[in-house]
């Protein structure tokens, strides 16, 4: 398996952390979180870990993403303009990993973390009703859409959770709307990484297409409960998910 030796039943492990990835990453972002220290743990080299990583995240992505969509819950019309910056900044992050040091955002994170997990559970704008936005859209588009897409294509982790908490507090979107907006942006930000990885020769791929199709599938149920459940269900697994998140780049960075 492209060098990488696993027994079968850790590859049905593995197959089992995608579903529960891509249940979680639709519900609130940061699915990697969990897929990428298990393979880690399991043995797999870092660089191949992340090229299948994001290989089976797309899958997951593209699942709750066509699934809001058919459940009329994305306007992709407005996005447009945003998944282009998107896609500019995944480019610009990945080439700009390469040459800088991620060490002091890697320090940074875990507190910008915190702080957004606090905003998350007590800001009244994570909620299922619209409020006003502070934000055009024109100045969210390139702003956001491009300035997460550099981290996402820079460093990477929360990825999903910023989107959505950037487009419930400043474009006004409620929290069912916003969790199903972020699901084009961070599409585009990982289909640019996962190309290149793939021409770098970096994805496990027995493993990466087995894992995908268990995300495509967990992704479909969770982005399910989160039209039935809305702010109920999104707010405080989001809130969980991010604190999870800032303590393991405390505790184990």
């Amino acid at each position: 398996m492209e060098g990488v030796e696993l027994s079968l039943a850790m590859f049905v492990f593995l197959t089992a952390i995608g579903f529960l990835a891509g249940f979680i990453s639709a519900i609130a972002g940061s699915g990697g979180l969990i897929v990428l220290p298990v393979l880690l743990a399991a043995g797999v080299p870092p660089l191949n870990a992340l090229a299948t990583n994001k290989f089976q995240s797309v899958f997951g992505t593209f699942s709750s993403a066509m699934n809001f969509l058919r459940k009329g819950h994305i306007d992709l019309g407005s996005m447009k303009s945003a998944m282009i910056y998107a896609f500019v900044g995944a480019v610009c992050g990945t080439l700009a990993v390469q040459q800088l040091d991620s060490e002091l955002l890697e320090r940074v994170l875990p507190y910008l973390l915190i702080a957004l997990a606090i905003y998350v559970a007590i800001s009244p704008r994570m909620s299922d009703e619209d409020t006003e936005p502070r934000w055009s859209a024109r100045r969210f588009d390139a702003t956001i859409g491009g300035g997460i897409g550099f981290y996402g294509g820079f460093l990477g982790p929360g990825m999903g959770s910023f989107y959505a908490v950037a487009f419930s507090s400043l474009r006004g979107f409620n929290l069912r709307k916003a969790t199903a907006h972020t699901k084009p942006l961070v599409l585009v930000t990982n289909t640019t990484s996962m190309v290149i990885f793939i021409l770098a020769g970096q994805v496990v791929w027995a493993l990466a297409i087995a894992m995908a199709v268990a995300q495509f599938v967990g992704a479909r149920l969770g982005s399910q409960l989160v039209i039935h459940k809305g702010a109920a269900l999104v707010q405080p697994v989001l809130v969980v998910v991010i604190l999870i998140l800032a303590v393991k780049l405390l505790v184990f960075p």
